[in-house]
């Protein structure tokens, strides 16, 4: 199919921002457990919930560009019953809400004790409300992936390893976001999220190959002679059935030359995967923040790589009555 960039732009940042929010998460949830004795930066979480309300932000803005009636985006929520996009709309403001709210009890220091345990640890307010934060995370993540893994007709996309995938990679990007983050801040918590970043990038990479291999294993489930109901086996396409572009031409065929898949495969295996996870073991050993923030960037270009793939090998069914003349 043919990979619409505001799309791909939307899920690899959103991705990107739910993954920072889930690390503050975990990060404060480590931080009062006691893990760590060192006191915690100053904003440490105001400014990191900022800045993934950014990436927000900006995901959600790309995504206006793949509407043709911006003005109507608000009625993309009406079918929430049926459809994982309204689903999709409405739990993004719901993150956002949270975001803003967990990160304005740290701006304002803010912390009134809601529960002592037995252990005589403390559950606060922030800590309630990032709970809230990170449920409402994983459902934004399954909304997104379920778009397109409920679509059964596109084999490359029906399977649970997309949920698995678009919420391994978002969480790892923002993994290593923090992380570089953290070492700015000089957060006791850079180890932590170090170790993280490399544990869930290493994670994302098997996610992805098994649906490289999942995919290559793939049968059709149909072919030219079942699409039109004739069995004769020497049956073959002589024509496309149209003589100019249509929106089944442009929409359902990926625009690139299909020798460039395969390059592309092994760009996004070494930019969001292998590079990064080089990068950060040896950043890890040397405790470079310069190294994680350098992860951060190749990683990114890595995903929007693997994103525009994701797209582009899934072949649509409607492409039997309109590939290339045989």
């Amino acid at each position: 199919m043919r990979p619409a960039f505001s799309v791909i732009f939307l899920t690899t940042l959103i991705g990107a921002g739910q993954g920072l929010f889930l690390a503050l998460i975990a990060g404060q949830f480590y931080w009062v457990i006691g893990a760590t004795p060192a006191q915690e930066a100053a904003n440490f979480y105001a400014l990191g919930s900022l800045l993934s309300l950014c990436l927000l932000s900006t995901g959600l803005f790309s995504s206006f560009f793949h509407l043709a009636h911006p003005e109507r985006a608000w009625r993309s929520a009406a079918a929430w019953r049926t459809s994982w996009l309204s689903r999709e709309v409405i739990v993004l403001p719901l993150v956002m809400g949270l975001l803003v709210v967990y990160g304005g009890l740290h701006w304002l220091d803010w912390h009134p004790v809601l529960m002592t345990f037995g252990n005589m640890k403390d559950l606060d307010l922030s800590m309630a409300v990032g709970y809230l934060g990170a449920g409402a995370v994983i459902m934004l993540f399954v909304c997104t992936a379920m778009i397109y893994a409920c679509m059964k007709f596109i084999q490359e996309w029906a399977s649970p390893v997309t949920v698995l995938n678009f919420t391994l990679m978002g969480s790892a990007s923002g993994f290593v976001l923090v992380t570089a983050y953290a070492g700015i801040m000089g957060s006791p918590l850079w180890d932590f999220y170090a170790g993280g970043a490399l544990a869930l990038t290493v994670l994302a990479l098997f996610g992805r190959l098994a649906s490289l291999l999942r995919n290559r294993m793939l049968k059709p489930m149909s072919s030219v002679q079942t699409a039109i109901g004739v069995r004769h086996r020497n049956l073959r396409q002589i024509t496309r059935g149209f003589t100019a572009g249509a929106f089944n031409l442009k929409e359902f065929f990926h625009p690139g030359n299909p020798s460039l898949l395969p390059l592309l495969t092994g760009f996004y295996v070494t930019a969001a995967f292998a590079v990064p996870i080089l990068l950060m073991a040896v950043g890890w050993q040397l405790q470079s923040t310069a190294l994680f923030g350098l992860a951060f960037v190749v990683q990114y270009a890595g995903l929007v790589a693997e994103r525009w793939m994701f797209f582009a090998e899934a072949r649509h069914p409607q492409n039997l009555y309109y590939q290339k003349v045989a």
